[in-house]
This record gives C-alpha cells, structure tokens and sequence, in this order.
C-alpha cells in the first residue's frame, strides 16, 4: 500500500513540473502565433516554383 502512495506523490510532483513548464512558456510568449504555422506550407510551394523555373 505505501508504493501507491509513493507513486501518486511522484505523479502529483511530475505533473507540477510540467504545468510550471507549459505556464513558463505562455508566459514568454511561445504560443503567441497560432496563425502563421497553419498557412506556411502554402508559402513554401510558391517559393520552390519559382527557384526551380530560374534553375531552367
């Protein structure tokens, strides 16, 4: 019975560590651009056109 209660205070510890991490990296901004990822491989196409017309 004490392992059980071991494991449930490590998971509590665990999962502390990874909510101070997630509101440490909210608060620095690295979720800020949520739009631009979703439209990037759009971009990337028209860039690749082009360089391989100059290459020909």
């Amino acid at each position: 019975m004490g392992v059980i209660y071991l494991l449930i205070g490590v998971s509590i510890v665990i999962a502390i560590i990874f909510l101070s991490f997630f509101l440490w990296a909210s608060k620095n901004g690295q979720f800020d651009d949520d739009y631009t990822p979703s439209v990037r491989i759009l971009f990337d196409d028209e860039t690749n056109l082009e360089n391989n017309l100059k290459n020909k």
